[in-house]
């Protein structure tokens, strides 16, 4: 059977659902491991081993969670960059020298493809690189940082992406081909729950509380509806957590003294996630920078209808599958318009461009398409 290592930034560990990505790494690695033994590398606080399911976990010791939060242009930053760097790769390290993995799969490009990189020109293995759009649309804006992400990118055997602009930018980067992979993960049945057909409808926000999500331009955008429009509003709930957190909770909390049926809440486990997904009638995305959010496929599994920008993919999803509404801009005016629109509209109307979606990101056809790939297709 073929050994496969997974090296990642983002697995489940303490808080659920705070990572959404890592929920679906989680999940990936356990359906792979129906096709390949699996090992799965995962940056954490404190070192540790263990089996879960069928998938052995190492976890190696960084000096902070989540790395994305580590930002290369801060020199107080420097010295965690480079403890979480040097830990990463020494893990890597011992695992490719003690059990000689086929394939390593990097999750994301930077820092887990920087660590495969180093390590497979060490010894020889062959390794995949799975981009996320902070990668290339974040960290990729970096000068110096872009210079080793081209590299990294270049040196891998095969390149992915969770996004069909994001897999086009990859091969622009680098100059060579990378495959649209979504990043699904997998909901408990539970999830799927009928929608209304007419107002007062639910609606509900999951994700992280940071700009690029769009967060404080959701709340502006609930500022901005007047009591007409939430008179056709049963409920709004907000569930999260992140770096706005006290503005959210303040703004909530503005709402809430108004007389808006608002509430705010943590992260959420998944099944907590599929309850709440399949509760509303709209799936709140406001972000600013996006590329097909894990939370996209989310929707799609529990049937349920998105109010969205036009950013990332988010169109092009939109003209394929009529999965809710589109804002014309990203704005809260634009938003409130949509959410406006929203409300006009039965949920039901998006019914069959829904299930459509659900089947073409399905994890079992991604899983499937990787092992595929690793297996019998590598170049």
């Amino acid at each position: 059977m073929r050994h496969i290592a997974l090296i990642t930034t983002s697995y489940p560990e303490k808080e659920p659902g705070s990572e959404a990505a890592g929920s679906f790494v989680e999940d990936f690695a356990r359906q792979l491991s129906e096709h390949a033994r699996v090992t799965v590398l995962a940056a954490s606080t404190a070192a540790s081993r263990s089996t879960e399911f069928d998938v052995s976990v190492r976890r190696f010791a960084v000096p902070q969670l989540p790395l994305s939060l580590l930002n290369p242009l801060k020199p107080t930053h420097w010295l965690r960059i480079l403890e979480s760097l040097r830990s990463g790769r020494n893990a890597l390290e011992k695992l490719v020298t003690d059990d000689r993995p086929d394939h390593i799969l990097a999750l994301w490009a930077l820092p887990g493809g920087y660590w495969a990189d180093r390590v497979s020109r060490k010894h020889e293995t062959r390794y995949s690189v799975w981009a996320l759009g902070s990668d290339i649309w974040g960290l990729g804006k970096i000068p110096l940082v872009k210079h080793v992400l081209k590299g990294v990118l270049r040196r891998a055997n095969r390149r992915y992406a969770d996004g069909l602009q994001l897999a086009a930018d990859v091969e622009k980067l680098c100059g060579f081909s990378c495959d649209f992979l979504p990043s699904t993960r997998q909901l408990p049945s539970s999830g799927h729950a009928e929608k209304s057909v007419e107002p007062p409808y639910k609606l509900a926000f999951l994700g992280r509380w940071h700009r690029n999500k769009g967060i404080d331009l959701l709340l502006n955008s609930l500022g901005q509806l007047t009591d007409p429009d939430w008179s056709r509003i049963s409920k709004v709930r907000i569930h999260g957590g992140g770096p706005l957190h006290d503005q959210v909770h303040a703004e909530v909390h503005e709402l809430i003294e108004q007389g808006r049926p608002v509430s705010v809440g943590g992260y959420l486990d998944k099944q907590a996630a599929a309850e709440l997904i399949g509760w509303a009638d709209y799936l709140l995305l406001p972000s600013r920078i996006e590329s097909i959010p894990v939370i996209f496929s989310d929707a799609m599994q529990s049937g349920t209808p998105i109010i969205a920008t036009p950013v990332g993919d988010l169109p092009r999803l939109h003209e394929r599958y009529n999965y809710g509404i589109l804002a014309a801009r990203t704005d809260a005016a634009s938003y409130a318009a949509a959410i406006r629109g929203a409300l006009d509209a039965s949920p039901k109307r998006f019914d069959d461009g829904l299930r459509v979606a659900t089947r073409d990101f399905d994890l079992v056809d991604i899983t499937k398409h990787f092992f595929h790939d690793v297996s019998g297709g590598e170049r």
